[in-house]
Order: structure tokens, then C-alpha cells, then sequence
């Protein structure tokens, strides 16, 4: 009987207190904020352009309103592309949804609420159909959503061949990303509602963050060390701070934010905190295995596609209700703008990978671009070829940056070298 080797295991790369090295922090925390350091270059980069104009109240207040639309339909996106599919139909699809609510609004007189319910509805339609054709069928996601691209073209232009541009004068739908929340009096001349929710938001963040600090040390998991932990609370509270400032100095909250605030909540919980979203990781990262165990293949890939629709429509709906309008070219490249958003963000073209708050940062990154361009009047034909140019840039950075800061997981506490016996090769006969 043969004597088995002995190897030992990797270990984690700690200091003699038992935790991670800020050198394992750093390189963490590169690969994590990559792109929100990205972003704050690029507001840097206007900021200096423009002479302040592009981080004036007003002007931030604009650029949510238009990240809303992209955000929302990116949240979707994120899950798509996690499952290893594409969804290309989301731009002029989404122009279709602005399109069939201002006609059901206007010639149709149906009331606002009802509207918006069923144009969603009708979206979560639309993915159920696209879902089955790629989960049930097997027809590829680049195809049926390439396809579905063009029939929303189509539809889009048949919606608004009669009167070409449909002026919607629905005061409660075009408060939707026109409208802001009560601002309860000023306070220093900054809207009272907005520097309360700012102030009690970011007090509980503050206590949410060293709640889990706290927690990850009593269950000896890998703990920031303490000046890194600092330094990005204090991060996170003066950048979120000066954008409440500004916002609260204009008409504070939109109703925009607080939607885009919602939707990336709720995706936000479901990708970490339920089973739904542990299954959408498993499918992507290795379908035959989560197969294998118990996880219906078809049914999650149904289930994200339907979401993709609802939030296609909301998209939609949003951006209508931006312009007060729906015209023919509603949702032009909008699907690049969702799509770049979210591999900027993190997502991984060979699915498994991503998140809805780093898409969200993607958007962001996209829609400044776009925002800060247009205010310096730069020429839209040298605009497409910044934006492509930043899309590759930042993706090769992030893989780089991934790949370089790549380290092993697991506890901060030492653990000792583990015996694993490993079986040697069988001799051969001479």
C-alpha cells in the first residue's frame, strides 16, 4: 500500500495580530473603487472645463435625471449579462414603451397611474416572451434581441407616424423625472427635506459601517485595518455630502433619484440577500453545475429576462417623461450606454460576475461623459469616439487591475498549514 504526500495549503496573507495587511487592503480596494476613482476624475476633469459650471446645483441635478434611465434599465442589464446573455433590444424598445404610454395618455385619456402599470406590465410581457425563446427554445440572446431591436424600431416609427412627436402634458407622469420631493422650507437657502435625509442617511450609514466592522471581528473574518476603514468612511460621507449640498441647494431630491435610489436598493438586496440571487450567480458561473444542483436553468433565465422588461419600460416611461414627450428616435444607443455602463461597472462578459451598484457607477461614468461633452460643445462626432475609447480604457484597466490585485479570501485569522494527502501517480511496470 502506497504512503500518500502531504502539501500544504495556501494561506492568507496576514500580519501577526491576525489582520489582512493594508498591502492586501490597497490592492483590494484598487480593484474594487477603480472605477468611482474613474468617475471622480472625470467630474474633476469638467469641473476645471467647464469653471464649476459642471458641478453647479442645476447641472448635477440634470445629469441624475439622465443617469436615472440608464441606471434603472443597468440594474437589468446586470443580470442578463451575469447569465452569460445579452439583451441589445433595451434602447429602442424603451423608446416604444415612451411612445405607447403618451398614446394611451393623450388620445386615449387613460390616467397616468394606470398607464404606467400596464406599459410595465406589457415590458415584464415582452421578457417573458424573450425569456422562453432563449431558456426554452435554446435561440441565442444576441439573435432574438437583435431582433427584437428591430422590431422596436419599427413599432417605435409606427407609434409616432402620425403626429411624429407626441407632447405629453400629463402633469403627474412628467413629474416623474421633472418632479422633486417636497422641500419642506429652506434651510441656508438649501431645501429642508434634502439636508435632513442627508444628514440621517449618512449618520446611518456611518453606524452601519462600523456595526459591520464590529460583527466581521467577532467572527474573525478578514478586518479592514483601521486608517483604511477611516479614510473610506470619511470618502464616502464628503462625496455623498457635497452632492446632497448641491442637490439641496436647487429643488433638492427628484423623484428621478429617489426611483433609481429604490431599484438599485431592491437588486441590490436580491443579488446578496435571497436565493434568487444566489441562483442567478450559480448560472452564470457554471449552468451545467447549477443544473446538476437543482437549479432550474430555464426558470432563472425566464425570471431575469421579465425583470430586464419591466425595467426596459421603466426606462422608458422615464425618459418620456424627461422630454415631456415621445418622438420617433426615442432610445437611439441607449442600449450601448446600459450595455457599456455595466461592463465598466464589473460585469464579465463570460458571466458570473458583476454587480448592480458597480453598474450603477458605470452608468454614471457614461452618462458624465455625455453630459460634460455636451455642456463644453464638443463635436458628437469626436463625442462617440471619447466614449468608445474610455469604454476600452476602463475595461482594460479593470481586468488588468483584477488580475494584478488578485488575492485568496477567507478568514484574518492565521490558520495553520492543513495536511492534505495527495495521491502519487500509479507506478509503472518496467
Amino acid at each position: 500500500m502506497s504512503q500518500a504526500t502531504l502539501q500544504p495549503a495556501p494561506s492568507v496573507d496576514v500580519t501577526d495580530s491576525g489582520r489582512v495587511s493594508i498591502s492586501t487592503v490597497l490592492r483590494r480596494s484598487l480593484q474594487s473603487y477603480v472605477m468611482i476613482f474613474a468617475l471622480l476624475l472625470i467630474v474633476v476633469v469638467f469641473w476645471i472645463w467647464s469653471k464649476g459650471t459642471f458641478v453647479s446645483p442645476l447641472n448635477l441635478t440634470n445629469l441624475i435625471n439622465q443617469t436615472a434611465t440608464v441606471g434603472v434599465m443597468a440594474a437589468g442589464m446586470t443580470l442578463v449579462i451575469i447569465i452569460r446573455h445579452i439583451d441589445l433590444s433595451v434602447g429602442y424598445m424603451s423608446g416604444f414603451m415612451g411612445a405607447l404610454a403618451a398614446i394611451l395618455m393623450m388620445t386615449y385619456h387613460i390616467p397616468s397611474p394606470l398607464v404606467i402599470i400596464l406599459v410595465m406590465l406589457f415590458g415584464g410581457l415582452i421578457g417573458l416572451g424573450v425569456g422562453l425563446l432563449i431558456g426554452k427554445v435554446g435561440i441565442p440572446a444576441f439573435v432574438i434581441t437583435l431582433g427584437m431591436m428591430i422590431v422596436g424600431h419599427g413599432v417605435e416609427l409606427l407609434a409616432t407616424r402620425k403626429n411624429g412627436t407626441i407632447v405629453i402634458s400629463n402633469n403627474f407622469f412628467n413629474a416623474l423625472s421633472n418632479g422633486f420631493i417636497p422641500t419642506g422650507g429652506r434651510i441656508a437657502g438649501m431645501a429642508l427635506t434634502t439636508v435632513v435625509i442627508g444628514v440621517v442617511g449618512l449618520a446611518a450609514f456611518v453606524v452601519m459601517q462600523i456595526m459591520g466592522q464590529i460583527r466581521e471581528q467577532r467572527r474573525h473574518f478578514d478586518v479592514t485595518p483601521m486608517p483604511v476603514f477611516i479614510v473610506r468612511v470619511l470618502f464616502v460621507v464628503v462625496v455623498a455630502g457635497f452632492l446632497l449640498r448641491k442637490l439641496a441647494l436647487n429643488n433638492g431630491i427628484s423623484w428621478a433619484l429617489v426611483i433609481l435610489g429604490l431599484v438599485t436598493g431592491i437588486f441590490a438586496v436580491v443579488q446578496t440577500r435571497t436565493r434568487f440571487g444566489r441562483h442567478v450567480y450559480g448560472v452564470g458561473g457554471n449552468p451545467e453545475a447549477a443544473e446538476l444542483s437543482g437549479v432550474s436553468v430555464v426558470r432563472v433565465t425566464v425570471i431575469v429576462f421579465i425583470v430586464m422588461g419591466v425595467l426596459m419600460a421603466l426606462g422608458g416611461l422615464l425618459t418620456a417623461s424627461r422630454m415631456k414627450a415621445a418622438y420617433p428616435t426615442a432610445g437611439t444607443g441607449l442600449e450601448l450606454l446600459v450595455i457599456a455602463g455595466c461592463f465598466i461597472g464589473g460585469c464579465s462578459p463570460a458571466g458570473g460576475v458583476g454587480k448592480v451598484v458597480g453598474s450603477l457607477v458605470g452608468a454614471l461614468i457614461m452618462q458624465a461623459l455625455v453630459n460634460g461633452m455636451l455642456l463644453m460643445q464638443v463635436d458628437a462626432s469626436m463625442q462617440y469616439v471619447i466614449q468608445g475609447v474610455i469604454l476600452v480604457i476602463a475595461v482594460v484597466f479593470d481586468v488588468i487591475s483584477r488580475r494584478a490585485g488578485a488575492v485568496p479570501s477567507g478568514s484574518s485569522a492565521p490558520r495553520p498549514a492543513v495536511e492534505q494527502p495527495v495521491e502519487p501517480a500509479p507506478a509503472v511496470a518496467a
